[in-house]
């Protein structure tokens, strides 16, 4: 696994850093192509680096931002991905960006799937930025273990783009990219908080199945080395489900 660790006294420090870090792989990557793309998670995790990237005065009007994955839920809903990025991300410098959302109203979370692909086909690739993170189980974008898509999800050979995935224990539908896309990124950070999840990173760097603790996956098979960001969890986080 190639990897390079950061550790922070605090999840501000982390987000400020982490937020800086990106902010110049995206500036970066507009100096050179004129454009970016910015993939980013949802979840709780990701709030205070959203609120941190938000305020760098870089070019958004060339930052094109998508999701990881995605709830199969409207962006009106609490549980919506693309909800938490436009209340926390897409704020202050960061209004210019252009957001590509992976939700579409569908019968199925596969129909949605198959409509989700086609607008993330149009994106620009490698992706220049991708920012993941983890769950106690190990699971990283909805790579959920059990999950029922799961290996297809994590095929290094599959041209698929998006894959709808669904696993015991989640209340809907997931809509996720798929592996090959998000390793092949240009840099790819993760965002981890908390001593639990600590615990559950050393676990994944032993050996093991990539299905038991998926985001080995993405440490094993990275084009570029992942830049690991933890820090202690504040005490309102630190028990938060991850899913």
């Amino acid at each position: 696994m190639n990897f390079d660790r950061y550790d922070f006294d605090t999840p501000n420090a982390l987000a400020s850093a982490l937020a800086e870090r990106v902010a110049i792989e995206l500036s970066f990557a507009i100096n050179e192509r004129g454009q970016a793309v910015l993939v980013v998670s949802g979840g709780c995790t990701p709030k205070h680096f959203f609120k941190c990237l938000s305020q760098a005065d870089i070019a958004w009007k060339q930052v094109i931002i998508t999701l990881v994955d995605e709830r199969f839920v409207p962006p009106d809903n609490s549980r919506s991905n693309e909800k938490l990025v436009r209340q926390h991300l897409m704020q202050n410098f960061a209004t210019e960006a252009r957001f590509v959302g992976l939700y579409t109203r569908a019968v199925t979370a596969e129909l949605a799937a198959f409509s989700a692909a086609n607008r993330v086909n149009k994106l620009a690739k490698p992706f220049d930025v991708v920012v993941l993170g983890m769950g106690l189980d190990g699971h990283t974008a909805s790579f959920f273990p059990g999950g029922n898509r799961l290996r297809q999800a994590l095929d290094r050979n599959s041209r698929a783009l998006m894959v709808p995935m669904h696993a015991r224990g989640l209340s809907e539908a997931r809509l996720t990219i798929t592996l090959p896309l998000l390793v092949s990124a240009r840099f790819i950070a993760l965002h981890i908080e908390g001593q639990e999840k600590l615990v559950t990173f050393e676990q994944v760097l032993q050996n093991g199945p990539e299905i038991d603790m998926p985001v080995r996956a993405v440490l094993r098979h990275a084009k570029s080395p992942i830049q690991v960001f933890w820090s202690p969890a504040d005490k309102i986080s630190e028990h938060e489900p991850s899913v």
